[in-house]
């Protein structure tokens, strides 16, 4: 594998501009896995949020009848009992059902297997429409990643004092942000009292401006490809792929993950400006690493035209480039994992250990 020094300003530039603005061995947890226990009896489940308050619940399993508890920690194992439904089935929590909380959990518990906890992706902060869950996904061998313990947004800098106690509920302990130092000044995250603040600036130049392959060739084939997908924005178009190919950003995705795997005193966010591009790369790696699937993680990725409000904030040909750009590179996932990113076994069996249940 090549490493290039470029000093070229036009390919430094194409670089900031689509990165600043705006299943495998390693991607499939093995059985051996200290997360490798009974498998959790469901093969869907999920909570959604209604605007007045209200929840409906959904799930399927071969368990002959599943009984449901609202908590208010993904930790808690006794809450308000809620019932008992057939083992694939639904239930409605009508608004005014539960009190007030920083946010609900639901305790699924089947008459035979492990319990799974599911909440609504959204943490519902007007200043951060894009603070969201990353938990809550099946993975391909059957797992689940857990809720509560890592969260995807965009930048934190207008939080209001209620929405920062919404976050100390949850027990938020960390901030990674992948911003640029421009974006860091001008608008500084707006932290409650006691969270820790990391950056992991994925356009950086603190490691120069070298890439992996011929910068000039990846700008190339990320414009042709663009234009090709008929891409809205051809800026991402480029940036996407460059997020694998410039080295710097390699610094700043290991740095993500690794403090995701080892904050072991409460939850992570991780952000950007607009939560969707650096931030979907970022959260693309890491539910990977975990096993759920690229469908899954695709939808994941295109939900902040949901979030954010705008049906056109990302696309799907972005993210598969950066995909498309490691299996140029290193061949496979697996290996700009560990040779890109410099992930060891360790930290990624830290992680899954972390994030997996069942």
């Amino acid at each position: 594998m090549r490493t290039h020094r470029i000093a070229g300003a036009a390919v430094a530039a194409a670089l900031l501009a689509g990165t600043a603005l705006a299943p495998s061995a390693l991607a499939a947890p093995p059985a051996a896995t200290a997360t490798a226990q009974s498998a959790v009896p469901f093969t869907s489940a999920g909570a959604v949020r209604a605007a007045d308050g209200g929840h409906t619940l959904s799930w399927a399993s071969p368990a002959a009848s599943v009984a449901v508890t609202a908590v208010t920690s993904p930790d808690a194992t006794t809450g308000v009992a809620l019932g008992t439904a057939p083992g694939t089935g639904s239930l409605a929590v009508p608004a005014g059902t539960l009190p007030e909380a920083g946010r609900w959990y639901f305790r699924l518990v089947p008459d035979g297997g492990t319990p799974l906890v599911v909440a609504d992706r959204s943490m519902g902060l007007t200043s951060a429409r894009n603070f969201r869950d990353i938990g809550g996904y099946r993975t391909t061998d059957g797992h689940w990643v857990r809720s509560g313990l890592v969260y995807r947004s965009n930048k934190l800098n207008s939080l209001t004092d209620a929405e920062q106690q919404r976050l100390v509920s949850q027990r938020l302990t960390l901030d990674v942000d992948l911003r640029n130092a421009q974006e860091r000044h001008d608008d500084p995250d707006r932290l409650p009292a006691g969270v820790r603040y990391q950056v992991a600036d994925v356009v950086s130049l603190s490691h120069g401006i070298r890439f992996h392959d011929s910068a000039l060739m990846t700008l190339a084939e990320a414009i042709a490809a663009g234009l090709f997908s008929g891409s809205s924005d051809l800026g991402q178009s480029i940036g996407y792929p460059f997020m694998v190919n410039f080295v710097g950003a390699d610094y700043a995705f290991h740095d993500l993950v690794t403090a995701v795997a080892t904050n072991n005193s409460g939850a992570t966010v991780f952000h950007c400006s607009a939560g969707k591009d650096r931030t979907g790369w970022g959260t693309a790696v890491l539910l990977t690493l975990l096993g759920v699937p690229r469908a899954t993680v695709e939808a994941d990725f295109l939900a902040s035209n949901q979030y954010t409000g705008d049906p056109e904030a990302v696309e799907l040909s972005w993210l598969r480039a950066a995909f498309a750009e490691a299996d140029q590179i290193y061949g496979d996932f697996d290996t700009y994992v560990r040779e890109g990113l410099k992930l060891d076994a360790a930290t990624v069996a830290t992680l899954r250990a972390k994030l997996l249940t069942g």
